[in-house]
Order: structure tokens, then sequence, then C-alpha cells
């Protein structure tokens, strides 16, 4: 389902500008992520797809259809809405709060109940989840469930309102690959709103530069918006380290992953002149065992160093530098998707590959 902004106006009351005369339109099943500083328009531009904010002039179109046409109500049943902090119902359990629209939607409860169930292990959750209450859960757990309940409905839009930004990096990381996966398996059309540049250009088909004032600066793909910014607002906005980022769009094809030194938490462990990595007994990444360590008995997670991100093989090539250049040991982690130990690679030799890739213009 397409979505298209025509010399759409937000004026307040007291003359304040919100949006100006904003022409967009977001293509069918993709990710648009509208980006800029506080006061530019982004939240208020998404609510105005589902009518949350009504616009002052212009047309916010729902495949060719103004959505001013309708009622509201039956708009936002028909739209997955995730905001900030999950927004759930701390008196419902997770299963009702998933349930929450296709009840609305008229039903039953134990359908409602199933779809709600069948969401829970699709957005990576234990079914078992569905019992509890939102305060029983993490940070990153309640956004997934704000996920899930979006979904519930099957909507073929998706607005997203800052969603991940209240938690930590890591959490933060894992939900955003959990969007990319299950955008590849349903082909939404996603609005997503974030003031992280980072983040719009890893989930962005196409990212929505705007400027304070509710002026659109730039639309276009995340590579074009850091290889090309149209003006010095643009530039400034997108950071300095712009080629760094954009990394993010080459492939790692020519990396060569070399052999690391893996010892086990819980085993036996004997001196050595090399840094080690410690693994867990399913050879996933637990920390690093400097030179010359000494432990007494069996190895355990206190005795190590942590530090260093990981690198999926497969991933773009930033992934990669940045695993290497991250690491107290400087060795790069490789893993696979169950985030498994593959290798290592090593800075200057990812750097050699990006120097010989030629950089699109």
């Amino acid at each position: 389902m397409t979505i298209e902004f025509r010399d759409v106006t937000k004026q307040y009351p007291d003359g304040t500008v919100a949006v100006d005369k904003l022409n967009l339109t977001v293509e069918d099943g993709t990710i648009t992520v509208f980006v800029g500083p506080s006061g530019c328009g982004k939240t208020t531009s998404l609510r105005m797809i589902n009518r949350m904010v009504e616009p002052t002039a212009g047309q916010v179109l729902l495949d060719g259809k103004d959505v001013a046409e309708g009622d509201p109500a039956l708009l936002r049943r028909g739209i997955g809405y995730v905001i900030q902090h999950a927004g759930l119902f701390p008196h419902r359990t997770v299963l009702d709060n998933i349930a929450t629209v296709p009840l609305l939607s008229g039903w039953d409860k134990a359908k409602a109940r199933k779809r709600a169930a069948e969401l829970l292990e699709i957005i990576g959750l234990p079914v078992e989840l569905g019992k509890r209450y939102p305060a029983q859960l993490s940070g990153g757990q309640q956004q997934r469930v704000g996920v899930a309940r979006a979904l519930a409905a099957d909507s073929p839009v998706l607005l997203m309102d800052e969603p991940f930004s209240a938690v930590d990096p890591i959490v933060r990381e894992d939900l955003q690959n959990e969007l990319l996966r299950l955008q590849s398996q349903l082909g939404k059309t996603i609005v997503f709103v974030t003031h992280d540049i980072d983040e719009a250009v890893r989930l962005g088909d196409k990212v929505a530069v705007m400027r304070v004032g509710g002026k659109l600066a730039q639309y276009g793909t995340p590579a074009d918006v850091l290889r090309h910014p149209v003006d010095d607002f643009v530039a400034s906005f997108v950071g300095r380290d712009r080629g760094y980022r954009g990394l993010s769009f080459l492939s790692a094809e020519g990396v060569e992953v070399k052999e690391l030194e893996l010892v086990e938490i819980g085993a036996a462990v004997s001196a050595s002149d090399g840094w080690r990595l410690a693994v867990n007994a399913e050879k996933q990444p637990r920390g690093w065992l400097p030179p010359n360590s000494t432990v007494d008995g069996s190895l355990d997670e206190d005795d190590l160093v942590a530090g260093g991100s990981l690198w999926v093989r497969g991933t773009p090539i930033r992934g990669a530098l940045d695993a290497a250049l991250s690491s107290p040991a400087s060795l790069g982690v490789v893993v696979d998707e169950e985030h498994r130990v593959l290798g290592a690679v090593v800075a200057r030799q990812v750097l050699d590959v990006i120097e010989g890739t030629p950089q699109a213009s």
C-alpha cells in the first residue's frame, strides 16, 4: 500500500508551522524513515497518516484514497502503530495486549488469542510470556510486544514512532535486526521516525531528512543521502563521518576470516602468550582472556575482559571494520546468524579490501 503526502501542511493556532508543504511518496512494501532534529515535524507527519493529527492543508493518500474521507477510528484499526514506550495496557496480560485490535475488529476471543500466541513466536518471544503482565517484562521484551500488537490485525501499513529509542544499545540493535527480519517476511509499508541517522540508514529503503520548520530537506536512498547531501544542513546532520557510515552499503566480499584460538567457559585453561576468546557450550562468545592470564580452577566469566562488537558474516563491511577496531585484542569476532564463532578479522586486511573496492559515485 502506497502512502502519498500532497502539499501537506500542519499549522497550529499560535502560528507554529510543524509541517510545511510536504510532498513525498512512500512506496508499497518499503521502509521509509523520517529523520531530523527535534521540532522538524517528523512525528507530526507520521501521525497525520492515521489522523491522530489532522492536516491544516493538503492531502494524505493511502493507495490513492484521501484518509480524511473515512472514519478515523476505522482507519486506525487498519494501521499498525508502535510508540516509544510500547504503550501496553498494564492491567492486561501480554496475550490480551496483542489481541486488542483483533477484538475491537470483531474477532472472537479464542481466535484473537491464538493469533496473539502466533505473533509472540514470530517476534522471537516464548509463548509462555503471554501469561505475564507488561511490568514483568524487560524494556526490550515490551517493545517486541508493542510490535506484535501492531501486527495483530495484519494491516498493510505500520507506523513506528521512535520505537527503540528508550532501550539500551545492545537491545536496540537486536530490535532493529528483528524488524528487518520481519520485514523480509511480511513486506509491510513502514514509516519509521527516529532522530538517529545511524538507525535511519540501517533500516530505511528511503530516508526523508527534515529540517526545523517541517520542511523536507532531502529524500532518497540512504546511500544517496550519505554520499550526496543536497546542502550544508543535510551534510551537517548526517555527520562528518558519513564516509564511514557509507560502508554499510559495501559488500564484505574478499575479507579473510582467520582462525581464532578459543577456550570454553568451565574448562581448565593453561597459560598462553596470546589473546584467546572464551565461548560457551554453543560456541557463542563470552569475552576475552588476556595474554599470560592465570586461572584458578576452571574458567568463568569473571576471568574475562569484555569488549568488541560482533560481525555477522555476510553482512556489510562496516560491521567487520567496527568489530576489528573495537576489540581489545585487535581481532574482530566473526559469527554466524546464531552468534556462533567462525573466526576473526583484522583491521588492516579489512581496510585493504575497502581501499580496493570501487566506491559508487
